[in-house]
């Protein structure tokens, strides 16, 4: 099961200071970590949602590093994309997999898989045993709807504002945090779905 999606920026936007990042959105699966732990069971939903944003803001700023260090290795220069090139930019796009440890903030280990593209960064957080190549064709997936539908591609982006978008792709694509087997068929019928409802 998916325990997390989130976008966060991966490179300094002028708010940010250069080793900040900022999570746009984020949605979480499953249940609620502060309710089953003993540990933290005695807290108000106010602490409980705060220790939930502590720990996605954990993992976004562990992504902006791993992106960090993956672009520094490879050399590349990041060239400002402009609506129309989602295919291109999301085709060179850095990824990559790894692994939380148990407590680091959730309670059990997870595995991490990140997209980085421009200045976002596309996060999967999922349960240790799950299929990692379905995760990443989900991930990519979710990442090229969201880059071509809401047009999430240049300074202008205003990725808040289309959260209930966003929560729409995820009810299809990742419903309940499930990773979804797709056939062919199964596939297109789901991309003509995601593409009548975007055009509204």
């Amino acid at each position: 099961m998916v325990r997390c999606f989130l976008i966060h920026t991966v490179c300094p936007v002028s708010a940010l200071s250069a080793g900040e990042c900022r999570v746009l959105y984020s949605r979480l699966f499953g249940p609620d970590e502060a309710l089953l732990s003993e540990r933290y069971r005695g807290l108000s939903p106010e602490e409980r949602r705060l220790l939930q944003k502590e720990k996605i803001s954990v993992v976004a700023r562990q992504v902006l590093s791993a992106v960090s260090l993956s672009r520094e290795a490879s050399g590349r220069q990041l060239v400002d994309a402009v609506p129309g090139e989602e295919a291109l930019v999301l085709q060179d796009a850095d990824s990559g997999v790894m692994r939380l440890r148990a407590g680091d903030p959730f309670s059990e280990e997870m595995s991490v898989l990140w997209l980085g593209v421009q200045s976002l960064g596309f996060t999967l957080v999922c349960e240790p045993h799950e299929n990692l190549l379905l995760a990443e064709g989900v991930l990519r997936n979710l990442t090229r709807h969201c880059l071509e539908n809401l047009h999430m591609l240049g300074q202008n982006s205003e990725v808040l504002l289309k959260s209930n978008r966003i929560d729409v792709l995820l009810s299809r694509l990742l419903p309940h945090g499930q990773l979804l087997f797709l056939n062919h068929r199964f596939a297109q019928s789901l991309e003509k779905e995601v593409a009548a409802y975007m055009a509204k």
